[in-house]
């Protein structure tokens, strides 16, 4: 919250593709949103049309035990992309929730096979996962998460490689 002391929130009214619009009919390059819309901007007309298709079927079930047509057809899809032996999709609703689980699975992978030791996860200096609690332990921007570090679990931090200072034909 220390950022809107200096830079106060702007009031977004609508947005269009990479443009979001304020209340004074300000434009903005959107070049923060690139968690949710980057590959196909606000607005977008098919995305929106497929949304109204489904809002007017099923808004949402829980996958506690149900699923639905659209989620089945998707899972068929993802798995036909993937390695053999990849054949089962768990679905998250958000950034954040997906690190969660991908924490608790990738654990949960090594208790299964006996190795009960393995109980660290490594993360890159610089990156950033989300603001749930295990996305924060393993994200590395202390900005985010000083205040919460009694409450992290511990990580390993290893150098992010930064390309810009390579040497010449250097990958």
């Amino acid at each position: 919250m220390h950022d809107h002391e200096s830079f106060p929130l702007i009031p977004i009214k609508s947005a269009n593709g990479v443009w979001p619009q304020d209340f004074g009919d300000n434009r903005y390059l959107d070049a923060i949103s690139s968690w949710w819309v980057n590959l196909f901007g606000h607005t977008n007309p098919d995305i929106n049309a497929a949304l109204k298709t489904q809002l007017d079927t099923l808004e949402q079930v829980i996958f506690a035990g149900f699923t639905h047509e659209t989620a089945i057809d998707l899972t068929k899809k993802l798995v036909n992309l993937t390695p053999a032996g990849l054949s089962r999709c768990f679905y998250a609703d958000n950034d954040s929730f997906a690190v969660e689980v991908a924490l608790k699975m990738s654990f949960h992978s090594w208790q299964n096979r006996g190795l009960h030791r393995k109980t660290k996860f490594i993360t890159l200096e610089n990156s950033y996962h989300g603001k749930t609690l295990g996305a924060l332990a393993v994200g590395k921007v202390e900005l985010y998460k000083k205040t919460y570090a009694p409450l992290l679990i511990d990580v390993i931090t290893a150098p992010n490689p930064d390309c810009y200072f390579r040497e010449e034909n250097e990958t």
